[in-house]
Protein backbone atom coordinates (compact mmCIF):
# COMPACT_ATOMS: atom_id res chain seq x y z
CA UNK A 1 0.00 0.00 0.00
CA UNK A 2 1.43 3.30 -1.09
CA UNK A 3 0.17 6.39 1.20
CA UNK A 4 0.36 9.79 0.09
CA UNK A 5 0.37 12.17 3.32
CA UNK A 6 1.02 15.40 1.77
CA UNK A 7 -2.24 17.59 3.48
CA UNK A 8 -1.58 16.08 6.52
CA UNK A 9 2.00 16.92 6.89
CA UNK A 10 0.85 20.39 5.67
CA UNK A 11 -1.64 19.79 8.71
CA UNK A 12 0.99 19.36 11.29
CA UNK A 13 3.11 22.35 10.02
CA UNK A 14 0.05 24.50 10.91
CA UNK A 15 -0.72 22.51 14.20
CA UNK A 16 2.65 23.24 14.96
CA UNK A 17 2.44 26.87 14.69
CA UNK A 18 -0.30 26.65 17.35
CA UNK A 19 -0.39 23.78 19.77
CA UNK A 20 3.47 22.76 21.73
CA UNK A 21 4.35 19.86 19.70
CA UNK A 22 1.73 20.72 17.60
CA UNK A 23 -0.81 17.96 19.50
CA UNK A 24 -3.44 18.06 22.04
CA UNK A 25 -2.31 15.14 23.63
CA UNK A 26 1.51 13.77 23.28
CA UNK A 27 0.98 10.39 22.53
CA UNK A 28 -0.77 12.02 18.75
CA UNK A 29 2.94 13.13 17.91
CA UNK A 30 4.46 9.36 17.41
CA UNK A 31 7.55 10.56 18.48
CA UNK A 32 7.85 6.80 20.10
CA UNK A 33 7.05 4.87 16.68
CA UNK A 34 8.14 7.35 14.05
CA UNK A 35 7.02 8.23 10.82
CA UNK A 36 3.94 10.92 10.14
CA UNK A 37 0.89 10.65 12.18
CA UNK A 38 -1.77 11.40 9.92
CA UNK A 39 -4.55 13.94 10.55
CA UNK A 40 -8.22 12.25 10.33
CA UNK A 41 -10.91 13.59 9.32
CA UNK A 42 -13.57 10.60 9.24
CA UNK A 43 -14.20 7.16 11.06
CA UNK A 44 -16.67 4.82 10.50
CA UNK A 45 -16.94 0.90 11.72
CA UNK A 46 -13.81 -0.02 11.91
CA UNK A 47 -11.96 2.18 10.07
CA UNK A 48 -10.33 5.89 10.64
CA UNK A 49 -9.86 7.92 6.84
CA UNK A 50 -6.99 10.71 6.98
CA UNK A 51 -7.27 14.27 5.12
CA UNK A 52 -5.01 12.66 2.20
CA UNK A 53 -7.89 9.73 1.85
CA UNK A 54 -6.51 7.00 3.36
CA UNK A 55 -7.97 3.94 5.05
CA UNK A 56 -6.92 2.26 7.98
CA UNK A 57 -8.50 -0.16 9.98
CA UNK A 58 -8.46 1.37 13.81
CA UNK A 59 -7.20 -0.83 17.08
CA UNK A 60 -7.07 1.58 19.40
CA UNK A 61 -11.03 3.09 19.45
CA UNK A 62 -10.18 6.25 20.71
CA UNK A 63 -7.97 4.68 23.17
CA UNK A 64 -10.83 1.96 23.97
CA UNK A 65 -14.47 3.45 23.92
CA UNK A 66 -15.71 2.99 20.32
CA UNK A 67 -16.74 -0.81 21.53
CA UNK A 68 -19.74 -0.42 18.86
CA UNK A 69 -17.53 1.02 16.36
CA UNK A 70 -17.31 4.30 14.50
CA UNK A 71 -20.30 6.64 13.60
CA UNK A 72 -22.85 3.77 15.20
CA UNK A 73 -26.60 5.06 13.71
CA UNK A 74 -28.28 5.05 17.46
CA UNK A 75 -25.76 7.12 19.00
CA UNK A 76 -25.45 9.67 15.94
CA UNK A 77 -28.90 9.96 16.07
CA UNK A 78 -28.85 10.71 19.92
CA UNK A 79 -26.43 13.28 19.92
CA UNK A 80 -28.25 14.98 17.08
CA UNK A 81 -31.33 14.63 19.16
CA UNK A 82 -29.69 16.45 22.05
CA UNK A 83 -27.73 18.83 20.42
CA UNK A 84 -31.08 20.30 19.00
CA UNK A 85 -32.14 20.61 22.37
CA UNK A 86 -29.25 22.24 23.22
CA UNK A 87 -25.40 21.51 24.06
CA UNK A 88 -25.11 22.20 27.46
CA UNK A 89 -27.20 23.30 30.41
CA UNK A 90 -25.02 23.64 33.50
CA UNK A 91 -28.04 22.28 34.91
CA UNK A 92 -29.66 19.17 35.91
CA UNK A 93 -31.82 17.36 33.13
CA UNK A 94 -33.36 13.72 33.22
CA UNK A 95 -30.62 12.28 30.64
CA UNK A 96 -27.90 12.34 33.98
CA UNK A 97 -30.33 9.99 36.36
CA UNK A 98 -31.65 7.84 32.84
CA UNK A 99 -27.59 7.24 32.19
CA UNK A 100 -27.34 6.80 35.85
CA UNK A 101 -29.50 3.79 36.15
CA UNK A 102 -27.78 2.19 33.17
CA UNK A 103 -24.63 2.29 34.52
CA UNK A 104 -25.56 1.10 37.69
CA UNK A 105 -27.77 -1.91 35.67
CA UNK A 106 -24.44 -2.96 34.45
CA UNK A 107 -22.10 -2.29 37.58
CA UNK A 108 -23.93 -2.44 40.70
CA UNK A 109 -20.99 -1.78 42.66
CA UNK A 110 -21.70 2.00 41.99
CA UNK A 111 -24.32 2.89 44.33
CA UNK A 112 -23.60 6.34 43.92
CA UNK A 113 -22.22 8.11 41.39
CA UNK A 114 -21.02 11.64 40.36
CA UNK A 115 -20.39 12.56 36.36
CA UNK A 116 -17.64 15.15 34.92
CA UNK A 117 -16.39 15.46 32.03
CA UNK A 118 -12.69 13.06 31.93
CA UNK A 119 -11.07 10.31 33.20
CA UNK A 120 -8.78 12.41 35.40
CA UNK A 121 -11.80 14.45 36.80
CA UNK A 122 -13.03 10.99 37.70
CA UNK A 123 -9.60 9.60 39.58
CA UNK A 124 -8.78 12.92 40.68
CA UNK A 125 -12.11 13.15 42.21
CA UNK A 126 -12.33 9.77 43.88
CA UNK A 127 -8.65 10.26 45.94
CA UNK A 128 -10.02 13.37 47.34
CA UNK A 129 -13.28 11.42 48.23
CA UNK A 130 -11.13 8.65 49.57
CA UNK A 131 -9.02 10.76 51.56
CA UNK A 132 -11.98 12.61 53.39
CA UNK A 133 -13.94 9.43 53.98
CA UNK A 134 -11.04 7.69 55.83
CA UNK A 135 -9.24 11.08 56.81
CA UNK A 136 -6.27 9.78 55.49
CA UNK A 137 -2.72 10.87 53.32
CA UNK A 138 -1.20 8.40 51.40
CA UNK A 139 -2.79 6.60 48.43
CA UNK A 140 -1.20 3.68 46.92
CA UNK A 141 -0.81 3.53 43.29
CA UNK A 142 1.17 1.38 40.77
CA UNK A 143 4.31 1.04 38.56
CA UNK A 144 3.05 1.77 35.10
CA UNK A 145 -0.66 2.65 36.04
CA UNK A 146 -2.06 5.93 34.23
CA UNK A 147 -4.82 7.57 36.16
CA UNK A 148 -5.07 10.81 34.02
CA UNK A 149 -2.45 13.97 34.93
CA UNK A 150 -3.58 15.09 38.29
CA UNK A 151 -0.56 16.14 39.83
CA UNK A 152 -0.73 13.42 42.91
CA UNK A 153 -0.90 10.56 39.95
CA UNK A 154 1.84 11.20 37.88
CA UNK A 155 4.39 9.65 39.73
CA UNK A 156 5.78 6.35 37.74
CA UNK A 157 2.73 6.26 35.42
CA UNK A 158 2.56 4.83 32.48
CA UNK A 159 0.93 5.60 28.80
CA UNK A 160 1.95 9.13 27.67
CA UNK A 161 5.24 8.92 30.36
CA UNK A 162 6.25 6.26 29.61
CA UNK A 163 6.12 6.47 25.77
CA UNK A 164 7.83 9.91 26.46
CA UNK A 165 10.70 7.97 29.15
CA UNK A 166 9.38 10.62 31.43
CA UNK A 167 9.94 9.83 35.18
CA UNK A 168 6.99 11.68 36.68
CA UNK A 169 6.62 15.07 35.53
CA UNK A 170 7.94 18.75 35.40
CA UNK A 171 5.72 21.31 37.77
CA UNK A 172 4.63 18.34 40.35
CA UNK A 173 5.70 19.63 43.83
CA UNK A 174 7.88 17.00 45.89
CA UNK A 175 5.29 17.56 48.49
CA UNK A 176 2.17 16.57 46.76
CA UNK A 177 4.43 13.60 45.20
CA UNK A 178 5.63 12.55 48.38
CA UNK A 179 1.84 11.36 49.37
CA UNK A 180 1.46 8.85 46.43
CA UNK A 181 3.40 5.46 46.86
CA UNK A 182 4.12 3.40 43.61
CA UNK A 183 4.61 0.16 44.10
CA UNK A 184 5.20 -2.99 41.35
CA UNK A 185 2.44 -4.07 40.23
CA UNK A 186 1.51 -7.88 40.76
CA UNK A 187 3.38 -7.80 43.79
CA UNK A 188 1.78 -8.09 47.05
CA UNK A 189 3.93 -8.43 49.34
CA UNK A 190 5.21 -4.73 48.57
CA UNK A 191 1.56 -3.46 49.75
CA UNK A 192 1.96 -5.37 53.01
CA UNK A 193 5.47 -4.05 53.36
CA UNK A 194 3.46 0.04 52.67
CA UNK A 195 0.93 -0.93 55.11
CA UNK A 196 3.50 -1.54 57.88
CA UNK A 197 5.23 1.09 56.84
CA UNK A 198 2.40 3.55 57.14
CA UNK A 199 0.02 2.04 59.82
CA UNK A 200 -3.18 3.72 59.70
CA UNK A 201 -2.59 6.45 57.33
CA UNK A 202 -3.00 4.62 53.50
CA UNK A 203 -6.42 6.30 52.22
CA UNK A 204 -6.80 3.89 49.37
CA UNK A 205 -5.42 1.70 46.41
CA UNK A 206 -6.00 2.82 43.29
CA UNK A 207 -5.27 0.81 40.47
CA UNK A 208 -6.08 -0.50 36.24
CA UNK A 209 -7.55 -3.89 37.49
CA UNK A 210 -6.04 -4.87 34.16
CA UNK A 211 -3.26 -2.38 32.88
CA UNK A 212 -4.02 -1.04 29.89
CA UNK A 213 -1.62 1.82 30.25
CA UNK A 214 1.86 -0.58 29.98
CA UNK A 215 0.43 -2.30 27.60
CA UNK A 216 -1.81 -5.13 28.85
CA UNK A 217 -0.82 -6.65 32.19
CA UNK A 218 -3.07 -9.37 33.73
CA UNK A 219 -3.16 -9.43 37.38
CA UNK A 220 -2.02 -13.17 38.74
CA UNK A 221 -4.07 -15.45 40.10
CA UNK A 222 -4.91 -13.99 43.47
CA UNK A 223 -3.51 -10.64 43.36
CA UNK A 224 -6.84 -8.89 43.27
CA UNK A 225 -8.46 -10.97 45.68
CA UNK A 226 -5.27 -10.20 47.86
CA UNK A 227 -5.99 -6.48 47.80
CA UNK A 228 -9.31 -6.66 48.75
CA UNK A 229 -8.83 -8.63 51.69
CA UNK A 230 -6.00 -6.16 52.52
CA UNK A 231 -7.92 -3.22 52.16
CA UNK A 232 -10.86 -4.43 53.93
CA UNK A 233 -8.38 -5.23 57.10
CA UNK A 234 -7.23 -2.11 56.77
CA UNK A 235 -9.61 0.57 56.49
CA UNK A 236 -8.35 1.29 53.02
CA UNK A 237 -10.60 2.05 50.39
CA UNK A 238 -9.97 0.12 46.92
CA UNK A 239 -10.66 2.20 43.96
CA UNK A 240 -10.52 0.45 40.20
CA UNK A 241 -9.77 2.37 37.41
CA UNK A 242 -12.26 1.49 34.43
CA UNK A 243 -11.17 4.17 32.26
CA UNK A 244 -10.47 1.21 29.76
CA UNK A 245 -11.76 -2.11 30.95
CA UNK A 246 -15.43 -0.57 32.14
CA UNK A 247 -17.91 -1.75 29.89
CA UNK A 248 -15.05 -3.59 27.84
CA UNK A 249 -13.92 -6.64 29.69
CA UNK A 250 -17.17 -7.35 30.44
CA UNK A 251 -20.69 -5.48 30.61
CA UNK A 252 -19.40 -4.90 34.32
CA UNK A 253 -16.06 -4.26 33.34
CA UNK A 254 -12.95 -6.26 35.20
CA UNK A 255 -14.58 -6.50 38.34
CA UNK A 256 -17.60 -8.16 36.69
CA UNK A 257 -14.83 -10.89 35.14
CA UNK A 258 -12.86 -11.09 38.18
CA UNK A 259 -15.44 -11.21 40.86
CA UNK A 260 -14.31 -8.53 42.88
CA UNK A 261 -16.27 -5.78 44.23
CA UNK A 262 -14.31 -2.53 44.63
CA UNK A 263 -15.28 0.55 47.25
CA UNK A 264 -15.20 3.11 44.13
CA UNK A 265 -14.90 2.80 40.71
CA UNK A 266 -13.97 5.41 37.63
CA UNK A 267 -14.90 5.46 34.12
CA UNK A 268 -13.90 8.03 31.05
CA UNK A 269 -14.96 8.22 27.29
CA UNK A 270 -16.62 4.78 26.99
CA UNK A 271 -19.49 6.33 29.78
CA UNK A 272 -20.66 8.69 26.83
CA UNK A 273 -20.05 6.47 23.78
CA UNK A 274 -17.03 7.94 22.69
CA UNK A 275 -17.65 11.98 23.98
CA UNK A 276 -15.82 13.58 26.33
CA UNK A 277 -17.24 12.64 29.88
CA UNK A 278 -15.87 10.31 33.35
CA UNK A 279 -17.93 9.17 36.56
CA UNK A 280 -17.15 7.81 39.73
CA UNK A 281 -19.49 5.96 41.78
CA UNK A 282 -19.37 3.57 44.47
CA UNK A 283 -20.17 2.90 48.27
CA UNK A 284 -23.13 5.01 49.23
CA UNK A 285 -21.88 6.03 52.67
CA UNK A 286 -18.21 7.44 50.61
CA UNK A 287 -19.60 9.08 48.07
CA UNK A 288 -22.48 11.32 50.35
CA UNK A 289 -19.12 12.63 51.65
CA UNK A 290 -19.74 14.99 48.56
CA UNK A 291 -21.27 18.38 48.78
CA UNK A 292 -23.76 19.00 48.97
CA UNK A 293 -24.28 16.57 51.34
CA UNK A 294 -20.87 16.27 52.79
CA UNK A 295 -17.26 18.38 53.33
CA UNK A 296 -15.69 17.09 50.38
CA UNK A 297 -16.05 19.69 47.45
CA UNK A 298 -16.12 18.84 43.97
CA UNK A 299 -17.91 20.72 40.83
CA UNK A 300 -17.66 21.08 36.77
CA UNK A 301 -20.03 23.08 34.88
CA UNK A 302 -20.26 20.61 32.07
CA UNK A 303 -20.89 17.63 34.05
CA UNK A 304 -23.87 15.64 32.72
CA UNK A 305 -23.34 17.79 29.61
CA UNK A 306 -26.65 16.25 27.51
CA UNK A 307 -25.12 15.18 24.55
CA UNK A 308 -22.40 12.91 26.60
CA UNK A 309 -25.41 11.38 28.32
CA UNK A 310 -27.37 10.60 25.09
CA UNK A 311 -24.32 9.16 23.36
CA UNK A 312 -23.83 7.22 26.57
CA UNK A 313 -27.17 6.30 27.36
CA UNK A 314 -27.39 4.92 23.37
CA UNK A 315 -24.52 3.13 23.85
CA UNK A 316 -25.47 0.90 26.94
CA UNK A 317 -28.90 0.50 26.00
CA UNK A 318 -27.52 -1.63 23.67
CA UNK A 319 -24.74 -2.96 25.02
CA UNK A 320 -27.15 -4.36 27.65
CA UNK A 321 -29.31 -5.39 25.59
CA UNK A 322 -27.00 -7.85 23.66
CA UNK A 323 -24.84 -8.70 26.17
CA UNK A 324 -24.67 -12.19 25.48
CA UNK A 325 -24.31 -12.06 21.38
CA UNK A 326 -21.60 -8.58 21.91
CA UNK A 327 -18.87 -10.16 24.15
CA UNK A 328 -17.95 -13.26 23.27
CA UNK A 329 -18.13 -12.16 19.57
CA UNK A 330 -15.71 -9.49 20.23
CA UNK A 331 -13.18 -11.48 22.52
CA UNK A 332 -13.06 -14.23 19.78
CA UNK A 333 -12.41 -11.56 17.14
CA UNK A 334 -9.44 -10.30 19.34
CA UNK A 335 -7.79 -13.96 19.99
CA UNK A 336 -8.32 -14.49 16.05
CA UNK A 337 -6.21 -11.06 15.87
CA UNK A 338 -3.80 -11.15 18.60
CA UNK A 339 -2.83 -15.02 18.23
CA UNK A 340 -2.85 -14.91 14.46
CA UNK A 341 -0.31 -12.05 14.05
CA UNK A 342 1.37 -13.76 17.33
CA UNK A 343 2.12 -16.65 15.06
CA UNK A 344 2.88 -14.91 12.10
CA UNK A 345 5.69 -13.55 13.89
CA UNK A 346 6.84 -17.12 15.13
CA UNK A 347 6.86 -17.76 11.23
CA UNK A 348 9.21 -14.66 10.45
CA UNK A 349 11.92 -14.96 13.62
CA UNK A 350 10.51 -12.41 15.96
CA UNK A 351 10.05 -12.65 19.35
CA UNK A 352 6.84 -11.66 20.66
CA UNK A 353 4.93 -12.20 23.86
CA UNK A 354 1.30 -11.41 23.86
CA UNK A 355 -0.97 -10.50 26.80
CA UNK A 356 -4.51 -10.19 26.10
CA UNK A 357 -8.00 -10.20 28.32
CA UNK A 358 -11.04 -10.14 26.35
CA UNK A 359 -10.92 -7.46 23.92
CA UNK A 360 -7.81 -5.67 24.96
CA UNK A 361 -4.17 -6.84 23.96
CA UNK A 362 -0.59 -6.03 23.44
CA UNK A 363 2.29 -7.71 21.42
CA UNK A 364 5.44 -7.00 23.33
CA UNK A 365 8.29 -6.90 21.86
CA UNK A 366 9.96 -9.40 23.80
CA UNK A 367 10.77 -12.70 24.59
CA UNK A 368 10.12 -13.09 28.39
CA UNK A 369 6.48 -12.72 30.15
CA UNK A 370 5.21 -9.51 30.53
CA UNK A 371 4.02 -9.35 34.10
CA UNK A 372 4.46 -5.71 35.43
CA UNK A 373 5.77 -1.99 34.31
CA UNK A 374 9.92 -3.53 35.07
CA UNK A 375 9.06 -6.25 32.15
CA UNK A 376 7.12 -4.03 30.12
CA UNK A 377 9.92 -1.62 29.89
CA UNK A 378 12.36 -4.36 28.61
CA UNK A 379 10.73 -4.35 25.30
CA UNK A 380 12.19 -3.43 22.15
CA UNK A 381 10.16 -0.55 21.25
CA UNK A 382 12.65 0.53 18.26
CA UNK A 383 11.42 -2.83 17.31
CA UNK A 384 7.98 -2.20 17.74
CA UNK A 385 8.40 1.22 16.21
CA UNK A 386 9.11 -0.04 12.64
CA UNK A 387 6.63 -2.86 12.74
CA UNK A 388 4.18 0.30 13.72
CA UNK A 389 5.24 1.81 10.42
CA UNK A 390 5.35 -1.12 8.43
CA UNK A 391 1.42 -1.59 9.52
CA UNK A 392 0.67 1.66 8.47
CA UNK A 393 2.27 1.55 5.30
CA UNK A 394 -0.21 -1.66 5.32
CA UNK A 395 -3.50 0.33 6.31
CA UNK A 396 -3.32 -0.99 9.61
CA UNK A 397 -3.19 1.67 12.86
CA UNK A 398 -1.99 0.37 16.08
CA UNK A 399 -1.46 2.31 19.23
CA UNK A 400 1.32 4.31 18.82
CA UNK A 401 3.39 3.27 21.53
CA UNK A 402 4.07 -0.30 22.98
CA UNK A 403 2.87 0.70 26.36
CA UNK A 404 -0.72 1.31 25.42
CA UNK A 405 -3.34 -1.43 25.02
CA UNK A 406 -4.89 -2.67 20.96
CA UNK A 407 -9.08 -2.83 21.22
CA UNK A 408 -11.36 -4.60 18.52
CA UNK A 409 -14.30 -3.41 18.91
CA UNK A 410 -17.84 -4.96 17.23
CA UNK A 411 -17.19 -3.32 13.92
CA UNK A 412 -14.34 -5.90 13.74
CA UNK A 413 -14.95 -8.52 11.60
CA UNK A 414 -13.54 -11.88 9.75
CA UNK A 415 -11.85 -9.39 6.62
CA UNK A 416 -10.38 -7.41 9.22
CA UNK A 417 -8.74 -10.41 10.65
CA UNK A 418 -7.62 -11.51 7.65
CA UNK A 419 -6.04 -8.04 6.34
CA UNK A 420 -4.50 -7.58 9.70
CA UNK A 421 -2.77 -10.83 9.84
CA UNK A 422 -1.58 -10.40 5.85
CA UNK A 423 -0.47 -6.88 6.66
CA UNK A 424 1.67 -8.25 9.72
CA UNK A 425 3.27 -10.91 7.33
CA UNK A 426 4.78 -7.85 5.63
CA UNK A 427 5.66 -6.27 8.48
CA UNK A 428 7.29 -8.58 10.28
CA UNK A 429 9.85 -8.44 7.10
CA UNK A 430 10.78 -5.09 7.70
CA UNK A 431 11.22 -5.33 11.68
Amino acid sequence: MTRVLETSRSLQRRAEGLFPGGVNSPVRAFRSVGGDAPFLERAEGAYLYDADGNRYIDYFGSWGPMILGHAVPEVVDAIRYASGRSASFGASHAGEAELGELIRTAVPSMERMRFVSSGTEATMSAIRVARGFTKRRYVIKFEGCYHGHADGLLVKAGSGVATFGIPGSAGVPDEVAHFTLALPYNDIAAVEAAFAKHKGDIAAIILEPVVGNAGTLIPKPGYLEALRSLTQEEGTLLIFDEVMTGFRLALGGAQQRFGIKPDLTTMGKIVGGGLPVGVFGGREDVMNMLAPLGPVYQAGTLSGNPLAMAAGSATLIRLIREAGTIYPRIEETTRQVAEGVAQVAVDAGVRLTTNRVGSMWTWFFTPDAVENFEDAAKSDTAAFGRFHRAMMGEGVWLPPSQFEAAFVGLAHGKDEIEKTIAAARKAFAAV
